[in-house]
């Protein structure tokens, strides 16, 4: 589970309500026709823009902002630089039975060990690369979508308030609950916006570029396994992957 956004969205609630309470009564900030409109136009609007297939997906995809967590780079160079050594005593075919936690990497080896050009292997890899990125820059754009779908409909629900409001001036209890719309509708777009939607769609972009980093590296790795490339060799080039900081940790370890 990743921590730091399910942290960031308990801390941002609790925030808020603790807000809330300190400056009036919670029941003032609760209206179900504001709900309405702001979460089920934000809904409503998606699954025009996108198809139903993808929105519910998307669902999946959001939980990988709170439960994906991505291989550390570090820990893939020195698998990398494991199976090259095993590859350079014993050949390739030794890394048939060898075990490998990740499925893109066990691809990759597999692809080497049944004799596959190095051309063919980098293409084959490279292309599942671009359609994972694809699939992930989808739920993306679905949660951006989101994010801009729900302060429009926020004011779309402020200016309904306002015409109630200013529909019934005779009427001074009408007042009161015509506002309420007018003021949380923007209220409640912010904060699915802010807190939610927008967030969880920079995490997931965020995760996808950490998938690409460690693809990548299995890419370049395995090809340099393939051509026997020296193991220690091969890890100073998986480092030039890393940040310059984390290149000396990497050799530590």
């Amino acid at each position: 589970m990743d921590i730091g956004t399910v942290a960031g969205l308990v801390l941002g609630m609790v925030l808020i309500i603790t807000a809330i309470f300190l400056g009036g009564s919670i029941g003032a900030f609760i209206d179900i026709p504001s709900v309405l409109i702001v979460i089920g136009g934000t809904i409503a609007t998606t699954f025009i823009r996108f198809t139903l297939p993808d929105v519910i997906g998307s669902i999946g995809v959001a939980m990988k902002a709170f439960f994906a967590k991505s291989q550390v780079p570090e820990e893939i160079i020195q698998e990398l630089v494991t199976l090259s050594n095993i590859a350079r005593k014993e050949g390739l075919l030794k890394l048939e039975k060898q075990p490998v936690s990740d499925p893109f990497l066990k691809k990759a080896i597999m692809y080497c060990v049944d004799g596959h050009e190095a051309d063919f292997i980098k293409e084959v890899l490279e292309k599942e690369i671009d359609l994972t990125l694809e699939r992930h820059g989808l739920g993306q754009s679905i949660f951006n979508a989101m994010g801009d779908a729900a302060p429009a409909f926020g004011m779309i629900g402020t200016l309904v308030g306002l015409v109630n409001m200013l529909g019934n001036m005779k009427d001074p209890a009408s007042i009161g609950p015509s506002m309420a719309v007018a003021l949380l509708t923007t209220l409640y777009g912010a904060i699915v916006a802010n807190l939610i939607t927008l967030p969880i769609a920079d995490k997931l972009k965020r995760r996808s570029q950490e998938e690409e980093l460690n693809k990548k590296l299995i890419v370049e790795g395995v090809l340099g396994l393939q051509k026997g490339l020296n193991p220690r060799v091969l890890e100073e080039l998986l480092k030039t992957f890393l940040p310059p900081k984390k290149r000396g940790e990497a050799a530590e370890e």
